[in-house]
């Protein structure tokens, strides 16, 4: 019997489950990140709130980057900003060649992405059904 990357994600001891962190709210400090992946010239950022839609994260973020440089260091970077605002990096995982990287925050999910690669998979169908969070600009 084998199993799923979900019956990992949902029931490994080691991963707390979404909501239980003690964390700022989610959906709110998702502008946050979304703010910074405009600042460091990512595209087409969108913020989805996936709470009693997924048993794995209470928000998915996707965006494009401009190369894999920028992907990486931009994963770096929110992972390093999200443990700053008190939020638990369980890990990530990117491909290869570093088309498509995710970081796992328990509460949020963030999806960094080359843009074919992020066509071929398209997240936002996947959670279409979910309400956008609204990333402001900056004042």
């Amino acid at each position: 019997m084998s199993t799923s990357a979900e019956d990992f994600l949902t029931k490994s001891p080691q991963r707390p489950e979404p909501g239980t962190t003690g964390t700022p709210d989610p959906a709110a400090y998702a502008k946050e990140i979304g703010l910074l992946l405009k600042d460091r010239h990512c595209e087409n950022i969108v913020a989805l709130d996936v709470r009693g839609i997924s048993p794995l994260t209470q928000v998915v973020i996707v965006a494009s980057g401009t190369s894999d440089r920028q992907i990486k260091a931009l994963a770096a970077e929110v992972g390093e900003e999200a443990a700053k605002a008190g939020f638990p990096s369980f890990g990530g995982d990117q491909d290869g060649a570093s088309t498509w990287v995710v970081l796992d925050l328990v509460d949020i999910m963030v999806h960094l992405f080359e843009p074919a690669t992020r066509a071929h998979y398209d997240l936002e169908m996947l959670w279409g059904d979910a309400p956008r969070i609204e990333i402001p600009s900056r004042a």
